[in-house]
Protein backbone atom coordinates (compact mmCIF):
# COMPACT_ATOMS: atom_id res chain seq x y z
CA UNK A 1 0.00 0.00 0.00
CA UNK A 2 1.48 3.41 -1.03
CA UNK A 3 2.24 5.87 1.53
CA UNK A 4 0.93 9.39 0.42
CA UNK A 5 1.81 11.26 3.44
CA UNK A 6 4.76 10.97 5.81
CA UNK A 7 5.95 13.50 7.75
CA UNK A 8 9.67 13.39 9.34
CA UNK A 9 10.46 14.94 12.67
CA UNK A 10 8.38 17.94 12.00
CA UNK A 11 9.33 20.61 13.60
CA UNK A 12 7.86 24.47 14.04
CA UNK A 13 9.02 26.53 16.73
CA UNK A 14 7.69 30.52 16.86
CA UNK A 15 10.42 31.80 19.47
CA UNK A 16 13.55 29.83 21.22
CA UNK A 17 10.91 28.89 24.20
CA UNK A 18 7.89 28.20 22.02
CA UNK A 19 7.20 25.48 20.01
CA UNK A 20 3.85 24.88 18.00
CA UNK A 21 5.00 21.09 16.77
CA UNK A 22 8.13 19.50 18.30
CA UNK A 23 9.36 16.35 16.65
CA UNK A 24 6.48 15.04 14.52
CA UNK A 25 6.42 11.84 12.42
CA UNK A 26 3.41 10.01 11.58
CA UNK A 27 2.12 8.59 7.94
CA UNK A 28 -0.87 8.41 6.00
CA UNK A 29 -1.74 5.55 3.60
CA UNK A 30 -3.46 5.37 0.35
CA UNK A 31 -7.02 4.43 0.83
CA UNK A 32 -6.85 5.73 4.74
CA UNK A 33 -8.66 8.46 6.42
CA UNK A 34 -6.77 9.79 9.74
CA UNK A 35 -7.90 12.26 11.98
CA UNK A 36 -5.97 14.68 13.64
CA UNK A 37 -7.36 15.30 16.97
CA UNK A 38 -6.28 17.89 20.09
CA UNK A 39 -7.09 20.87 21.55
CA UNK A 40 -7.11 24.33 20.28
CA UNK A 41 -3.55 24.97 19.85
CA UNK A 42 -1.99 21.30 20.16
CA UNK A 43 -0.17 22.05 16.68
CA UNK A 44 -3.25 20.71 14.30
CA UNK A 45 -3.63 23.62 11.68
CA UNK A 46 0.32 24.26 12.33
CA UNK A 47 0.95 21.24 10.84
CA UNK A 48 -2.01 20.97 8.37
CA UNK A 49 -0.26 24.35 6.68
CA UNK A 50 3.22 22.92 6.49
CA UNK A 51 1.47 19.97 4.47
CA UNK A 52 -0.38 21.62 2.17
CA UNK A 53 2.79 24.07 1.41
CA UNK A 54 1.38 27.65 2.89
CA UNK A 55 4.01 27.88 6.09
CA UNK A 56 7.65 27.08 5.41
CA UNK A 57 9.36 25.26 7.87
CA UNK A 58 13.47 24.37 8.35
CA UNK A 59 13.31 20.89 10.69
CA UNK A 60 12.05 18.20 9.30
CA UNK A 61 10.94 16.29 6.36
CA UNK A 62 6.92 16.12 5.09
CA UNK A 63 6.91 13.70 1.74
CA UNK A 64 3.32 13.52 -0.45
CA UNK A 65 3.27 10.40 -2.17
CA UNK A 66 7.38 10.49 -2.07
CA UNK A 67 7.63 14.21 -3.23
CA UNK A 68 9.31 16.68 -1.09
CA UNK A 69 7.20 19.54 0.02
CA UNK A 70 10.35 21.27 0.39
CA UNK A 71 12.36 20.42 -2.91
CA UNK A 72 9.20 19.94 -5.19
CA UNK A 73 5.96 22.36 -3.97
CA UNK A 74 4.50 22.22 -7.69
CA UNK A 75 4.10 18.58 -7.21
CA UNK A 76 3.08 18.45 -4.14
CA UNK A 77 0.68 21.14 -4.64
CA UNK A 78 -0.80 19.30 -8.06
CA UNK A 79 -1.29 16.21 -6.29
CA UNK A 80 -3.21 17.59 -3.21
CA UNK A 81 -6.57 19.73 -2.25
CA UNK A 82 -7.03 21.92 0.86
CA UNK A 83 -9.82 22.93 2.95
CA UNK A 84 -8.99 25.79 5.87
CA UNK A 85 -11.08 26.06 8.32
CA UNK A 86 -12.55 29.22 6.74
CA UNK A 87 -12.34 29.02 3.23
CA UNK A 88 -11.71 32.64 1.99
CA UNK A 89 -12.98 32.71 -1.89
CA UNK A 90 -13.11 34.81 -4.73
CA UNK A 91 -16.64 36.75 -4.07
CA UNK A 92 -17.05 38.50 -7.17
CA UNK A 93 -17.14 35.82 -9.67
CA UNK A 94 -19.74 33.14 -9.55
CA UNK A 95 -19.51 29.45 -8.18
CA UNK A 96 -19.56 27.87 -11.73
CA UNK A 97 -16.31 30.57 -12.58
CA UNK A 98 -14.84 29.31 -9.07
CA UNK A 99 -15.43 26.13 -10.03
CA UNK A 100 -13.93 26.49 -13.60
CA UNK A 101 -11.33 28.43 -12.73
CA UNK A 102 -10.12 25.40 -10.26
CA UNK A 103 -10.42 22.90 -13.02
CA UNK A 104 -8.65 24.95 -15.07
CA UNK A 105 -5.42 25.39 -12.42
CA UNK A 106 -5.32 21.10 -12.51
CA UNK A 107 -6.33 20.68 -16.18
CA UNK A 108 -9.20 18.88 -15.54
CA UNK A 109 -10.63 18.49 -18.99
CA UNK A 110 -14.23 19.76 -20.11
CA UNK A 111 -16.32 15.88 -19.77
CA UNK A 112 -14.56 15.61 -16.15
CA UNK A 113 -15.20 18.95 -14.72
CA UNK A 114 -18.77 19.20 -16.09
CA UNK A 115 -19.41 15.67 -14.50
CA UNK A 116 -18.34 16.44 -11.64
CA UNK A 117 -19.55 19.72 -10.68
CA UNK A 118 -22.82 18.40 -12.15
CA UNK A 119 -22.71 15.26 -9.18
CA UNK A 120 -21.10 17.14 -6.46
CA UNK A 121 -23.09 20.48 -6.66
CA UNK A 122 -26.69 18.40 -6.62
CA UNK A 123 -25.68 16.35 -3.82
CA UNK A 124 -24.57 19.30 -1.88
CA UNK A 125 -28.04 21.20 -3.51
CA UNK A 126 -26.19 24.07 -4.51
CA UNK A 127 -27.05 23.57 -8.70
CA UNK A 128 -29.02 26.65 -8.23
CA UNK A 129 -26.76 29.01 -7.01
CA UNK A 130 -24.01 28.62 -9.03
CA UNK A 131 -24.96 31.49 -11.38
CA UNK A 132 -24.72 33.52 -8.32
CA UNK A 133 -21.70 35.95 -7.19
CA UNK A 134 -19.76 34.40 -4.68
CA UNK A 135 -20.44 37.09 -2.27
CA UNK A 136 -24.13 36.51 -1.83
CA UNK A 137 -23.09 32.58 -0.54
CA UNK A 138 -23.59 32.07 3.17
CA UNK A 139 -20.83 30.63 5.41
CA UNK A 140 -21.93 26.81 4.55
CA UNK A 141 -22.78 27.35 1.36
CA UNK A 142 -18.93 28.66 0.21
CA UNK A 143 -17.84 25.77 2.47
CA UNK A 144 -19.77 23.13 0.03
CA UNK A 145 -18.32 25.27 -3.14
CA UNK A 146 -14.73 25.04 -1.67
CA UNK A 147 -15.44 21.32 -1.35
CA UNK A 148 -16.50 20.68 -4.61
CA UNK A 149 -13.52 23.04 -5.94
CA UNK A 150 -11.20 20.35 -4.00
CA UNK A 151 -12.62 17.69 -5.82
CA UNK A 152 -12.49 18.57 -8.89
CA UNK A 153 -9.06 17.31 -9.67
CA UNK A 154 -9.33 13.84 -7.60
CA UNK A 155 -6.30 14.76 -5.46
CA UNK A 156 -4.01 11.81 -3.89
CA UNK A 157 -4.22 13.63 -0.60
CA UNK A 158 -7.42 15.69 0.50
CA UNK A 159 -6.15 17.90 3.90
CA UNK A 160 -9.33 19.43 5.59
CA UNK A 161 -9.11 21.44 8.88
CA UNK A 162 -12.42 21.30 10.76
CA UNK A 163 -14.36 20.35 7.66
CA UNK A 164 -17.60 19.52 9.79
CA UNK A 165 -18.15 22.77 11.20
CA UNK A 166 -20.65 25.39 9.28
CA UNK A 167 -21.95 22.05 7.51
CA UNK A 168 -25.64 21.55 8.06
CA UNK A 169 -26.62 17.60 9.25
CA UNK A 170 -27.55 16.59 5.21
CA UNK A 171 -23.91 18.24 3.90
CA UNK A 172 -21.84 16.16 6.82
CA UNK A 173 -23.41 13.28 6.25
CA UNK A 174 -22.68 13.64 2.33
CA UNK A 175 -18.97 15.03 3.12
CA UNK A 176 -18.32 11.97 4.66
CA UNK A 177 -19.42 9.54 2.06
CA UNK A 178 -17.57 11.42 -0.48
CA UNK A 179 -14.43 10.85 1.88
CA UNK A 180 -14.71 7.12 2.24
CA UNK A 181 -15.79 7.32 -1.77
CA UNK A 182 -12.37 9.08 -2.54
CA UNK A 183 -10.42 6.71 -0.30
CA UNK A 184 -11.54 3.51 -1.89
CA UNK A 185 -10.46 4.98 -4.92
CA UNK A 186 -6.91 5.35 -3.77
CA UNK A 187 -6.83 8.68 -2.31
CA UNK A 188 -5.79 9.59 1.19
CA UNK A 189 -7.23 12.14 3.63
CA UNK A 190 -6.28 13.65 6.49
CA UNK A 191 -8.16 16.04 8.41
CA UNK A 192 -8.86 17.73 11.89
CA UNK A 193 -11.65 17.32 13.76
CA UNK A 194 -13.22 18.47 17.49
CA UNK A 195 -16.05 16.22 16.76
CA UNK A 196 -14.60 13.20 18.51
CA UNK A 197 -18.16 11.38 17.45
CA UNK A 198 -17.31 11.89 13.91
CA UNK A 199 -13.57 10.63 13.95
CA UNK A 200 -14.85 7.73 15.81
CA UNK A 201 -17.47 6.19 13.08
CA UNK A 202 -15.16 7.75 9.92
CA UNK A 203 -11.90 7.46 10.77
CA UNK A 204 -9.07 4.50 9.86
CA UNK A 205 -6.27 5.48 11.83
CA UNK A 206 -6.15 8.77 14.88
CA UNK A 207 -3.23 10.83 15.93
CA UNK A 208 -4.00 12.67 19.21
CA UNK A 209 -2.02 15.90 19.75
CA UNK A 210 -1.13 17.72 23.33
CA UNK A 211 0.96 21.05 23.51
CA UNK A 212 2.98 20.52 20.38
CA UNK A 213 3.24 17.00 20.58
CA UNK A 214 1.83 13.53 19.38
CA UNK A 215 0.85 11.62 22.38
CA UNK A 216 -0.91 8.69 20.53
CA UNK A 217 -1.33 7.65 16.73
CA UNK A 218 -2.29 4.43 15.22
CA UNK A 219 -5.35 2.42 14.03
CA UNK A 220 -8.83 3.62 15.84
CA UNK A 221 -9.16 0.51 17.35
CA UNK A 222 -5.92 0.03 18.71
CA UNK A 223 -5.91 3.95 20.15
CA UNK A 224 -9.35 3.42 22.03
CA UNK A 225 -9.00 0.41 23.09
CA UNK A 226 -11.99 -0.66 25.18
CA UNK A 227 -13.48 2.06 25.52
CA UNK A 228 -14.01 5.36 23.07
CA UNK A 229 -11.83 7.68 21.67
CA UNK A 230 -13.61 10.56 23.72
CA UNK A 231 -12.39 8.44 26.42
CA UNK A 232 -8.93 8.51 25.75
CA UNK A 233 -9.51 11.86 24.85
CA UNK A 234 -10.60 13.30 27.98
CA UNK A 235 -7.77 11.30 29.84
CA UNK A 236 -5.06 13.04 27.69
CA UNK A 237 -6.70 16.30 28.85
CA UNK A 238 -6.49 15.55 31.91
CA UNK A 239 -3.02 14.75 31.98
CA UNK A 240 -2.34 18.23 30.83
CA UNK A 241 -3.63 19.41 34.03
Amino acid sequence: MQTILEIRNFTKAYSQDKKAVDNLSLSVMAGEIHGFIGHNGAGKTTTIRAVVGVMGFHEGEILIAGHSVKKEPVECKRLTAYIPDNPDLYDYVTGIQYLNYMADMFSVNKKYREERIQKYAEIFSITDSLGNLVSSYSHGMKQKLALIGAFMHMPKLLVLDEPFVGLDPEAAFHLKEIMRELCNNGSAIFFSTHVLDVAEKLCDKVSIMKQGKLVISGSLETVRGSGSLEDVFMEVVENEK
